[in-house]
């Protein structure tokens, strides 16, 4: 799960972008469909699964707590799954690569069954806290025993039964709230989570898809989501749509690039999930959607997305919980911008796989852009669509979207002496959520030519 052996890129400047592409299957619901499918009786179905190491991670860990998950030829993944309180003692420790998501929720799931599990993972995933997750579900009666500062590796005593509880999350977080309603699954009563911010609502849709009571109801405190234990979860066909966050990358690069024209197929538009893309039409963004359609429960488009002069913006702060991770992104587009773009509200993007302000501070300084790193965001001073300089080398700190993001900077930089826009100090993890980010772009490079 973890990457050795960096594997540096050399990233060119590109041409207009055109054709058309799908993106890979949403990570979110990826993990989700795996779980809720192991915790059914009887056999679920899922097409369209992100294959991106961290929801393999989590497939794996499923598999050594005792369900069945099988790929089959034509890439439906088959699970026949153990029922909720059915989870088996791993005879080894859960390796977590660099998957927070499938950390955090696993962790939620282990908690109320009466097994012990220990959670590993790389170097970044041991570096992120795991206290925001570990306070509610100890009050539930889990205990655990951790790195120092909450972190991996981490031994979890699960404990069933659990005692339900009402948690207001202390912070916009959908992982945390999704790992309390996890352990409420197997745990008698009525377990509540009060988030004060509305964050990604896949595991609320999904659970009550699968036959879990939930509900969801708004309250002056903000929203409050009770879900009641103990559950039978019914096996279902499920069909993911393209991950928003991955087709961030391709709008954005459209966007920016002179004479792009691109259609981003089946990208779900979950309101949870879909920031990024009011941001950007804020700014200018010509974005199109085709064939609005509903899958599995999940709002998708297709997106026509053609290059478009961008206009900074003080980014609203409300829009964060539903774009945290395409702000890496989002600060590549105002780099390009004309005129100020002030992205705050983003303090969740401290600990993510890497300190993604500072990275992205670094990284686009090292390309030639305008930038001031604040405590929970950036200033940027965007070039009125003319390229950056390019050049150097960037950091991506084993995180995919850094890589992602300075890959798709690159496309717009002016070509160096040396040929290339910038160089990937390690490229390699941006196969965690999207394996066939570089030869996609490469396609739409190529249908240009």
């Amino acid at each position: 799960m973890a990457h050795p052996t960096p594997a540096p890129l050399e990233i060119q400047p590109s041409g207009p972008l055109t054709g058309r592409v799908r993106v890979p299957g949403d990570k979110s619901i990826s993990h989700r469909s795996l779980m809720f499918s192991a915790l059914a009786v009887g056999t679920s179905r899922v097409t369209g699964l992100l294959e991106g190491e961290d929801v393999l991670a989590t497939a794996a860990a499923l598999r050594a707590m005792g369900a069945s998950i099988v790929r089959g030829d034509d890439g439906v993944w088959t699970i026949d799954g153990v029922g909720v309180g059915g989870l088996l003692q791993p005879a080894n420790a859960l390796d977590m690569g660099n998957s927070g998501t499938s950390t955090r929720l696993l962790m939620g799931l282990v908690a109320s069954h009466p097994i012990i599990a220990t959670f590993i993972g790389d170097a970044s995933l041991s570096k992120r806290p795991m206290g925001r997750v570990i306070t509610p579900l100890s009050q539930m009666g889990a205990e655990f025993t951790s790195s120092p500062g909450g972190r991996l590796p981490l031994m979890l005593r699960g404990i069933c039964p659990a005692i339900p509880i009402t948690y207001t999350l202390p912070v916009a977080s959908a992982q945390v709230k999704s790992a309390v309603l996890l352990a409420g699954l197997n745990t008698p009563g009525i377990t509540r989570v009060i988030e004060p911010v509305a964050t990604r609502d896949h595991s609320e849709r999904m659970l009550r898809g699968f036959g879990a009571k939930v509900t969801v109801e708004p309250s002056p405190q903000g929203r409050i989501i009770a879900i009641t234990g103990e559950a039978e979860l019914l096996p279902q066909e499920i069909v993911v749509p393209g991950d928003p966050s991955s087709a961030a990358f391709l709008v954005v690069a459209a966007t920016i690039v002179p004479g792009s024209d691109i259609v981003v197929e089946n990208v779900g538009l979950n309101p949870t999930r879909a920031g990024l893309f009011t941001a950007l039409r804020m700014m200018g963004a010509s974005i199109e959607e085709l064939d609005r359609r509903e899958v599995g429960g999940e709002p998708v488009a297709d997106l026509r997305v053609r290059h478009a002069a961008l206009t900074g913006i003080e980014i609203p702060p409300d829009l964060a919980p539903s774009m945290i991770d395409e702000y890496p992104v989002l600060f590549v587009a105002a780099a390009y911008a004309s005129g100020r773009t002030i992205a705050r509200g983003a303090d969740e993007l401290r600990v993510k796989e890497s300190d993604r302000i500072a990275a992205m501070a670094a990284a686009l300084g090292v390309i030639g852009a305008r930038v001031e790193e604040v405590e929970d965001g950036m200033i940027i001073d965007g070039s009125g669509g003319d390229p950056l300089p390019g050049g150097g080398t960037v950091a991506t700190l084993l995180d995919h979207r850094i890589a992602m993001s300075m890959a798709v900077a690159a496309l717009h930089c002016r070509k160096t002496n040396a040929g290339a826009a910038l160089t990937l100090d390690d490229a390699s993890p941006v196969a965690t959520s999207y394996p066939a980010f570089f030869s996609q772009i490469r396609q739409l490079q190529g249908d240009a030519r």
